[in-house]
């Protein structure tokens, strides 16, 4: 069996931090959030991964490399446009070739994995096999009507869902596939769905099971749901600490400090994880926390947050919580008068500010 990981895509709901990085290269527990899809493949016994690029196709070639260091033999698909997930199929038929394969939403995040769902498979041989998940709000979803076990039909964010099972990011498809996406059509948005492939593959005569997933699962588009992904994430860490603590600083719970860490007059509460360089002085850095290295924390409090590198936050008057910050970022208090909120903003940015 192959694999292939959509890391394409322009991530508009995490941007500002996506105008200048990948979506699928966000970290949660300092780790990339693709890493964990590749992992999660390794680890089902699959090597052989094509990753579909667009953008930031250099970015995430120099985050991967050949995937040796992974685990994993990594070759790059170029996709000119994002035209769809069946169109992503479409390009990727020379490097998939007339085997079986699991199609892996780079930016997904499935806590225990998917090696179930591949054997599953594997032993049932079924044209193509879902990944489904109970959701409260089928409606912003592609969602499958499901009888006797089998996948009758599925719909693309219906108004009226037939149920509440939504399409996990994961998809198990033999060759046949190919035979569906060159058959269907753009949809009204320009793209060619895979919810229409796989219903072309239902209406033509073809075995669509489903598994649904027990564990816990996020698609991590919205800052929401990367903080989410990010507690359970580090909700698995253990005590790991490798840099210096100093002055009376206090550890406790799961607390991974890097290397080259200083952590000065401070207390960390985790679960949470410290990059390498970073020196946090004078702070309390609370749960569910990942701050990448070279960063600087002063004076400052921080909880249920995540901070890319070579950032500096100091002295900021207040706990900060619930915070996406992006890399190189500078977040000070200013003695400057007039005292008043002074931003340096981007494009789709959001601040919220105490009353």
């Amino acid at each position: 069996m192959k694999a292939l990981i959509l890391s394409g895509g322009k991530g508009t709901r995490l941007r500002p931090i996506t105008h200048t990085s990948a979506k699928q290269l966000v970290p949660v527990a300092n780790k990339p959030i693709l890493f964990f899809a590749i992992e999660a493949i390794r680890e089902a016994g699959i090597t052989d991964i094509g990753i579909i690029v667009g953008d930031t196709a250099r970015e995430i070639e120099a985050a991967v490399g050949d995937g040796a260091d992974l685990g994993v033999n990594a070759t790059y698909i170029h996709q000119a446009a994002p035209l769809g997930l069946a169109h992503a199929v479409k390009i990727a038929q020379d490097f998939i070739g007339a085997d079986s394969f699991v199609m892996f939403l780079g930016d997904n995040f499935i806590k225990d994995g998917i090696s179930p769902l591949v054997r599953e498979f594997e032993e049932e041989r079924p044209n193509s096999q879902i990944l489904l998940a109970r959701v409260p709000n089928p409606s912003d979803f592609g969602v499958a009507e499901i009888k006797g076990g089998k996948v009758i039909g599925l719909e693309e964010k219906p108004k009226r869902p037939k149920s509440d099972y939504a399409l996990v990011g994961v998809y198990m498809f033999d060759s046949t596939i190919f035979e569906a996406v060159h058959a269907i059509q753009p949809s009204s948005r320009g793209e060619l769905e895979i919810t229409d492939a796989i219903q072309w593959l239902i209406r033509n005569g073809k075995e669509v099971t489903s598994h649904i997933i027990k564990g816990w699962w996020k698609d991590t588009g919205k800052l929401e749901d990367l903080l989410e992904a990010n507690r359970v994430a580090l909700s698995g860490v253990e005590r790991d600490v490798r840099g210096s603590t100093l002055g009376g600083t206090r550890v406790i719970g799961d607390v991974v400090v890097a290397e080259g860490a200083v952590i000065e007059n401070s207390e960390l509460r985790g679960p949470l994880v410290i990059g390498e360089g970073t020196v946090v002085r004078d702070s309390y850095i609370g749960p569910f926390t990942s701050i990448s290295s070279g960063c600087e924390i002063l004076g400052a409090e921080i909880e249920f947050s995540i901070i890319l590198e070579n950032s500096r936050i100091e002295s900021i008057g207040g706990r900060m919580e619930g915070s996406l910050v992006g890399k190189n970022v500078r977040i000070t208090r200013s003695p400057a008068k007039p005292r008043a909120f002074r931003f340096m903003v981007g494009d789709s940015s959001e601040i919220q500010v105490p009353e």
